[in-house]
Parts: C-alpha cells; sequence; structure tokens
C-alpha cells in the first residue's frame, strides 16, 4: 500500500546491541514514531496486530520495527502485552473478574519470527471445519504446487513460487487446510517455514512412502530438474 507520508527509517542500537528501526522527524515536526499512514495517532498494539493478521510468514521484530517505524525495544514490549492479552492474562474476564479471555489463536515465535497460530486446544476442531467447508476436487494449480513440494521437500513457499513461476500462496494455504502438506521447520538462515507432505497424501495416493512415487526426470523435456534428486 503506497502513501505520501515519509515513513523512512534510520537505524540505531539498543542496550543489547540489536539493531533498532527508529522514525525520522516530521517535516511540520510532529514525531513520526506515533503518527499512522492517515496521520492519526498510531495504536501500537493494533498496528502490529493488523500487520501479523495479514502475515503468511513468521515476522521478527526488526521487520515489524521497521513496518511501523517504531524502536525495537517499543516493538518487543509490544508484542509481550499481546501474547499476555491473547493468552488471557491481562483484561477483565466475564463479570469483571480479573484476568481477560483466552482466545482460540495465539501470537507464536516461530524461526525467529512471530506468527499467528490456531491454539492447540483446537487443532482437530479447526481442521474438521476446513476439510467440511472445502472442496473435494483441487485445482491443476494446487495439484503442481503439491507435486513440487512431495519431490523437493523440505521446501518454502518461496522455493515452490519460483519454480512454478506464480504466488502460490493462496494455494499453499488450501493444501494445509486439506492436511496434505504441513510445517516440518524452518530454514536456520531465512527463518522461512519449510513444508512436506503428510501421510495423509500417502493414503490418498495409494502409496507405502515417497520412494514409491515415479520417477519425473524421465518425463521431463531435458530429462533433469533435480527433482529425483531431491528425494
Amino acid at each position: 500500500m503506497s502513501s505520501e507520508t515519509d515513513t523512512s527509517a534510520e537505524t540505531g542500537t539498543d542496550a543489547t546491541g540489536e539493531t533498532e528501526a527508529t522514525g525520522a522527524p516530521r517535516a511540520d515536526g510532529g514525531d513520526e514514531h506515533g503518527i499512522d499512514l492517515a496521520g492519526r495517532a498510531l495504536d501500537l498494539d493494533r498496528a502490529l496486530e493488523a500487520i501479523l493478521f495479514v502475515a503468511d510468514e513468521p515476522q521478527t521484530v526488526v521487520q515489524l520495527a521497521t513496518a511501523v517505524a517504531r524502536p525495537v525495544r517499543e516493538v518487543r514490549a509490544s508484542i509481550a502485552r499481546l501474547v499476555a492479552d491473547y493468552d488471557g492474562e491481562t483484561g477483565l474476564g466475564s463479570e469483571g473478574a480479573a484476568g481477560g479471555i483466552r482466545r482460540g489463536f495465539e501470537l507464536r515465535e516461530v524461526g525467529g519470527g512471530w506468527r499467528f497460530y490456531v491454539r492447540g486446544d483446537y487443532d482437530d476442531l479447526v481442521t474438521d471445519f476446513v476439510l467440511t467447508q472445502t472442496p473435494t476436487r483441487l485445482s491443476q494449480a494446487a495439484l503442481e504446487t503439491l507435486a513440487v513440494i512431495a519431490y523437493k521437500q523440505p521446501i518454502s513457499r518461496g522455493q515452490v513460487a519460483s519454480i512454478r513461476a506464480v504466488n502460490v500462496d493462496s494455494v499453499v494455504r488450501t493444501l494445509l487446510g486439506r492436511g496434505l502438506i504441513t510445517e516440518v521447520s524452518t530454514d536456520a538462515e531465512t527463518g522461512a517455514i519449510l513444508y512436506g507432505t503428510t501421510d495423509q497424501l500417502l493414503v490418498h495416493l495409494g502409496v507405502n512412502s515417497l520412494d514409491e512415487l515415479p520417477k519425473v526426470a524421465p518425463l521431463l523435456d531435458d530429462g533433469q530438474d533435480g527433482f529425483d534428486d531431491a528425494r
């Protein structure tokens, strides 16, 4: 989303030696730290909540600080407040009781970044809901993406997109919802989530292991592409 508001950031270092994002002074003398894109006072907790809501990959504290043009230490403190809020540790519960409502989702740190996840207590419920709400047939795009993941796993969303030369975000979400793929680990360097196939895929294909999948190389024009070497 573009904006005419200047959100350029300088870098500084906090007491722990971690690089911070600090907002540049506004031309009108105001403080960029407290202004959102519409020129209103910025509610940091809600701003981070909104960004994390639409993020497909875990976001590091530095990435979030850059996005909202606030110091890393403030963003870290805001995340701690959000985690406590979603876990029901703050606020008021029903009938004014101390403690808030424990949400059905949680803000979890994964691979050095933060992302929303369904709380473990509701995994089975959400899985059943998604499966019943989703048509049984997969699209051609989903089948192609599933094939790439099956032969190249573990693989990141970005790597799949590079191979298929298209955005695969929605397709990956569909495959996750169907229970055909799962998050298996994170890349040690980039923090990107790596995906692999599940036993449910083997059941659908009627095979006992991925080793029984047909060789792809003989079917390719040049007879190579690294697909068979990846398994």
